[in-house]
Formats: structure tokens, C-alpha cells, sequence
């Protein structure tokens, strides 16, 4: 038995052989007869309940004879040296195996004692490469995060281009997710396949339910003040959204009213109000609420379809999440995420398995961690959904620019504008030039998009994708295309990536050991160690950290800050420690981007430059090798900004303690936490964290020089 057998599990191997053998258009009782084996011994091992060895398999697949079978022959027969093994079915074994033969190369020369030092980091530089360039290829699990306003209609349209609707009594369809005007949604939800249908949960913790239902006694104990803003109450929001409000309510018997009169006029009965005139202090009306809910008892987490219902799944399913989504179901809990589960491909392709997320809207505070985590993760495709008229929409446009900001690269790749128009408003279209309506649907969102890109272009995004689709009229593959696409897309680039390397490395093993081309490489060193030496400084920048905090307090609805004050900074609504290691990174960003910039500017002339056409793998790694470490460095300055002022802000009770003294104290409240923040964090102790800060980002971006600088050559 070879070495490949023990690393191919029998279960992968038997699924993989049986699906060439139908796609080769051969029976088992067929394929039986071809190889002396009975169907019953032949059908095991596809089920994986026979073990198998490398010369039957090998017999099975000259027998099935098709290309497929030859290629799985080949792959069964690889020894994975340095890499991790694709799995059977993965459509880029080929590639992959490349670049692991390549990195073994590279691993026994780098290995080996004589070695040169900048030639031996040469090599490992590669190694490194290959494998992170290898593991983005390798994983096929890939989200699709839809980003958008309140009430501007992501769920409708992501449930019309999966196909999760369900037929009403009138014969019309409706979204398997409660849709409604905007605030309907309680929590995050995400879609994928799976077995069965069925729900999952992620719970709200005790703790996190208990601060909402503080934010709820306040606004039922006082809804009726004058706002904390600088204006009336009617003009903001309550601090617990519309959808944790209903939920809450209904966990705890409390559900709004509203019963027609003897004259036919609805009348509005608040039970919570009737509940505050028995309970008027704040303490026990949220534990006679709490009482009502009966926490203990909801500890059900999943739950999935029985035909016993009654119910057709897909009804099931938009009745169940309703149920939990509003708090209706008396054994879950308040959810922090739900997770819808469907037996059928929720997209059309065959090699990704794909997992959509429906983000919960934005109501005014766009820079929320939830949003934001999706820009720099490769495997998301962060879908920024928009309306038609007002696209792209600010939000979308405040995200894109502080993902800029925040130093990502990829969003052309990871990124993308998905419009959504409502019937008759691309049709409403006219001709900038003439004045000419449009003629068609069609025509009237090429138009929509010139606009867009003329709004993205002082950003210079101008060139991310746009996508239009109008759930009502517009077909569902034109919305699954475009997606796919953008998917394929990063794919792509991750190919174009390891290929890059591979050849790259595959150039320096072949020629390393040229005099004439380690001449022409010492010189390109020689230009590239002089730019090092001359950014080897960190420029001083004037932003500061609480930057990004205190522009989104102002932002923000007062009660929104108020209930972020009373959880000591951590809501998901406002987060401080995410914010201020936004504003971490961004320092970063300002510092160090044009230096970054300028180094790629420069490496780009130099592989352009014939002079240097013997040394353009050396100065297009050494590009690679800086970007990646400008990467890691940015992320790191984000880590410590979040923990050590996170830590420091927990540690300081009575900074809380007067910022939360500032509620009820008449309009003005944000501006007055703003300036309690502001002195906070212009205190000593905390400039002295800064200092931190910056001696951090000085001595990581050392690192990031001294990275490529060890590519280089010395001088003789």
C-alpha cells in the first residue's frame, strides 16, 4: 500500500470514484463486469465501506477509461511534500501540485549548509508564499455579505435569487426571511446548504439581554422626554431598536395592541406601560420583565423541519424564523445570529460551497465591526446593496472610503455595488445630454452606472463592480451571474497568485547560480536597499486614535451613545474598542501608505526598466514581501489598539460614571460625552498609551524593511 492510499480517506475516495463513473456514463453493474467485481463489492467501496488499494483503484479507473479517471489516477499517485492535499475534486490539483513540487525544491536547497543568507530568505520567502498562497486556493468556502440601509431591501432580493419563497393562500410568493419596511430583522442571518431545512441560533447572553431590557424599561419609564439631543423625541431613535423591542416584548407577554373600537377606529394598549405603573423604578421593572421571560427555560438552539407539521418545508421554515426572530418561540431566546439551513445549492456552482449573510441594516451608524470585518477577509465578497436613485448610497460610499482609510487593497476584487431598483425607476431614466427617456430597463441602468462610477471616481473605485437587479421583474440568473463572477474573480486572483510565485520561484532555482544575472540582481538590490535606507524613519502624523470614536458619537443617535456609555463602550451598535483600533490602523495608514505606495511605484519602473529584466522576480518578491508585511503591520496596530484601550476604558469606572450623569441633563448630551471622551483621552496615562502605539508601528515597520532587505544580496 502506498503513502497516498493512508491520506485519502476511503469515504472521499469512493464519492469521487463513483461520480467520475457516472459522469463517464457507466452503471456500477457495468463498470462490475469490466473489473471481475461484483456490483454489491463494487457499490461498497463507492459508499466508502470497503477499503480499497492503489492497484484497484487503478483497475477501476483504466476500466472507466474518460479523462476524468486519468487525472484521478494522477492525483492518487502524488506524494504532497510540502503543501497541504487538495481535496480529489478540487479543479485546481494541477496547479496546486506545481507549486507543491516547486516549495519541496526550494525546501532542500534552502536546507542545505552552504547556503547564502539572503538567498537561503530568498527561499524561504517563497516557501511562505507558495503555502498562504496555496491555503486561499485550497479553501472553497466562500461568503457573500449583503450590506445596506434599513428597509432598502436585501432580504427580499436574497431570498428571490436563491429561490427560498413560499406559495401564500393567493397563490403569490413571499420571502422565506420576515421582510417589511426596514427593522424587521432582529439579529445577523446567514443561509447555506445543509442536510434538511432547519434553524440554528446563536443566543444573546443573559448579561446582553439584560442591557437591552434596561434600554427597553428606559424608554417605556421615559419615552416621553425631551430628547437628549438638540431636538424633539420624535426626531430619534430609541436606544433599543424597533426589532429587539417587538422581540423583547413578545418573550415577555408585552406585545403592543391595537384593537378596533365599537366605532371601527383602532386604539393602541401598551401592556409595558400598564406594567411601569406597577412597577415605576427602573430595578424592578426589568426584573419583573426578565421574570416574564423566563430565560431558563429557553435553551433550544436548533430546530428542523417533521413532515408532522403539516406544513411544506419552505412554509415551515418562514413561519419557524418568524417565531424566533420575534420572540415568539417559547423555547429560544433573544438570537445574537440565526442560521438558515437548506437542502438545496443556493447558487448555481458546483466546486464553491457558498454561505450567505444578511447583515442587519443600517440605521445612521454605518462603521459597525460586523460590517466592516467582511472588507478584509479574501473568501467574502462584501455586496454593498443600494437604492436605485440615490445610488451608490451614502452608506455604501462612507464604507468604501473607510475601507480605503483602513488600508484594504482588495476592494475591486472583494468587493461590489449591488443596485436595487423598484419597478418603473430604471424605466423613469433620462439621457443626461438629451434629456431622451430611456427605452429600455436595460439602458437605464447602463446610464445608472456611468453615474455611480462618477461618484466613486473621486475615491478612485471608480472601477468596482455594479450590479442592478430588481427582484420584481429582473431575472434571477442575471443576479446569480454577476455574483458568481465576482466570486470567479477572486478566485482568479488567488490563482494568479500562486502561479506568480511558483514562477518566480521556479526562475530563481533555475538560475541562481548565473554570475552575470546575480550581478544584474545585486544591482536592482543595490537601487532597492537605498530606498529602504532612505524610508527607514516613520513620519510623524497628527490623527489620533479617539478620531474615528468621537466622529461617530456626533454621528450617532443620542440614545444610541447613551446605551454604548451604559455597556461600558462594547455594543454592537457602537463599539469603542472597535473603533479605536480603527482608528489604530488608520495612524498607520497615514503614516506609512504613500511610503508603501511609493515602493511599488518604484518596483514597477525597475521590472519595467530593461537593465533590471534578469532581476524582475527579485524586485517583484521584494514587492510581494513588503505589501504582505505593510499588511500584517496594520493589522497588528489594530489588535493592540483594540486590547490595551479596551482594557484601559474597562479599568476606569468613573469615566463612565460622568458620562452616563449626562443623560437627562437637557440637549447637548453627545457634545458633552464627546468631551469627556476627548479629555480622557488626552490624558497622560493615555498619551503615554499612544506613545506605545506609535513606538509599536516604528518598530514593526523596521521589521517590514528588514524583511526585504534580507532578500537582497550584499555588495561585494
Amino acid at each position: 500500500m502506498i503513502e497516498q492510499e493512508i491520506n485519502v480517506s476511503h469515504n472521499e475516495l469512493g464519492r469521487y470514484l463513483m461520480q467520475v463513473r457516472d459522469r463517464a456514463n457507466l452503471t456500477q453493474a457495468e463498470l462490475a463486469k469490466r473489473v471481475s467485481l461484483s456490483p454489491a463489492v463494487l457499490s461498497r467501496i463507492e459508499s466508502g465501506d470497503r477499503q480499497v488499494t492503489m492497484q484497484e483503484v487503478q483497475d477501476i479507473l483504466i476500466q472507466i477509461g474518460s479523462p476524468e479517471a486519468a487525472e484521478l489516477s494522477d492525483s492518487l499517485q502524488r506524494t504532497w511534500k510540502v503543501l497541504p492535499r487538495p481535496s480529489l475534486n478540487h479543479l485546481d490539483q494541477g496547479l496546486l501540485w506545481e507549486a507543491d513540487q516547486i516549495a519541496y525544491e526550494l525546501v532542500e536547497l534552502r536546507d542545505q549548509p552552504e547556503t547564502p543568507h539572503a538567498f537561503e530568505r530568498r527561499l524561504s520567502e517563497y516557501i511562505e508564499e507558495l503555502t498562504r498562497s496555496a491555503n486561499l486556493l485550497l479553501k472553497r468556502d466562500h461568503q457573500i455579505a449583503f450590506i445596506g440601509s434599513i428597509g432598502v431591501g436585501k432580504s427580499t432580493a436574497i431570498c428571490r435569487m436563491t429561490g427560498l419563497e413560499t406559495t401564500k393562500e393567493d397563490g403569490s410568493l413571499v420571502p422565506v426571511l420576515e421582510v417589511g419596511g426596514g427593522g424587521i430583522t432582529v439579529c445577523e442571518v446567514h443561509l447555506r446548504t445543509g442536510p434538511e431545512y432547519g434553524l440554528l441560533t446563536e443566543p444573546r447572553s443573559d448579561d446582553e439581554i439584560r442591557m437591552d431590557v434596561a434600554d427597553l424599561a428606559d424608554y417605556v419609564l421615559k419615552g416621553n422626554l425631551q430628547s437628549e439631543d438638540d431636538g424633539s423625541a420624535a426626531t430619534e431613535s430609541q436606544g433599543i431598536s424597533k426589532e429587539v423591542s417587538r422581540a423583547l416584548r413578545n418573550m415577555a407577554g408585552l406585545a403592543v395592541q391595537r384593537p378596533r373600537g365599537p366605532d371601527g377606529k383602532r386604539t393602541t394598549i401598551d401592556p409595558a406601560k400598564s406594567l411601569a405603573e406597577q412597577f415605576p423604578s427602573p430595578r424592578e421593572f426589568i426584573v419583573e420583565v426578565l421574570s416574564r421571560m423566563e430565560l431558563h427555560r429557553r435553551d433550544r438552539r436548533d430546530i428542523w423541519y417533521d413532515s408532522a407539521s403539516g406544513k411544506a418545508p419552505k412554509a415551515w421554515l418562514r413561519d419557524t424564523f418568524a417565531a424566533i426572530n420575534n420572540g415568539r418561540h417559547p423555547e429560544f431566546t433573544l438570537p445574537k445570529r440565526i442560521e438558515v439551513v437548506v437542502p438545496d445549492q443556493l447558487f448555481k456552482t458546483s466546486d464553491l460551497t457558498i454561505r450567505i449573510i444578511d447583515t442587519k441594516g443600517i440605521d445612521r451608524t454605518a462603521a459597525r465591526e460586523d460590517i466592516e470585518i467582511h472588507f478584509d477577509d479574501p473568501h467574502t465578497l462584501a455586496v454593498l446593496c443600494s437604492a436605485f436613485n440615490n445610488a451608490p448610497a451614502a452608506e455604501a460610499r462612507l464604507l468604501l472610503e473607510r475601507a480605503k482609510d483602513a488600508g484594504i487593497r482588495s476592494l475591486e476584487t472583494n468587493a461590489a455595488l449591488l443596485v436595487l431598483p423598484r419597478p418603473g425607476e430604471a424605466l423613469a431614466m433620462k439621457d443626461d445630454a438629451t434629456s431622451t427617456p430611456v427605452e429600455s430597463a436595460e439602458e437605464g441602468y447602463e446610464l445608472k452606472a456611468e453615474q455611480v462610477e462618477l461618484a466613486l471616481q473621486p475615491i478612485a473605485l471608480q472601477n468596482i463592480a455594479i450590479g442592478f437587479y430588481n427582484a420584481n421583474e429582473d431575472s434571477v440568473n442575471q443576479a446569480q451571474e454577476f455574483l458568481i463572477n465576482r466570486l470567479n474573480n477572486a478566485r482568479e486572483a488567488f490563482r494568479l497568485r500562486i502561479q506568480d510565485a511558483t514562477n518566480g520561484a521556479r526562475n530563481l532555482l533555475n538560475n541562481h547560480g548565473e554570475e552575470r544575472i546575480r550581478a544584474v540582481q545585486r544591482d536592482a538590490g543595490e537601487t532597492l536597499l537605498t530606498w529602504a535606507t532612505q524610508n527607514k524613519k516613520v513620519p510623524p502624523v497628527r490623527a489620533h486614535i479617539q478620531e474615528s470614536l468621537l466622529e461617530q458619537i456626533q454621528i450617532a443617535y443620542a440614545s444610541t451613545v447613551r446605551a454604548t456609555v451604559n455597556r461600558e463602550g462594547e455594543w454592537s451598535n457602537l463599539s469603542y474598542s472597535y473603533l479605536i483600533g480603527y482608528g489604530a490602523r488608520r495612524i498607520v495608514v497615514h503614516a506609512l501608505a504613500k511610503a508603501v505606495e511609493e515602493f511599488i511605484g518604484h518596483c514597477k519602473i525597475m521590472a519595467a526598466t530593461p537593465r533590471y529584466s534578469e532581476a524582475v522576480d527579485l524586485i517583484t518578491q521584494t514587492q510581494r514581501v513588503l505589501t504582505d508585511s505593510y499588511e500584517e503591520l496594520l493589522r497588528k496596530a489594530q489588535l493592540m489598539g483594540q486590547t490595551v484601550f479596551r482594557d484601559a476604558l474597562k479599568n476606569d469606572p468613573e469615566f463612565w460614571q460622568k458620562c452616563m450623569a449626562e443623560w437627562g441633563q437637557g440637549p447637548g448630551y453627545k457634545a458633552r460625552v464627546a468631551e469627556h471622551n476627548q479629555r480622557w483621552f488626552a490624558a497622560e496615562t493615555r498619551n503615554q498609551l499612544e506613545e506605545q502605539l506609535k513606538a509599536l508601528i516604528e518598530r514593526e515597520w523596521s521589521r517590514v524593511l528588514d524583511s526585504v532587505t534580507e532578500l537582497l544580496e550584499p555588495i561585494a
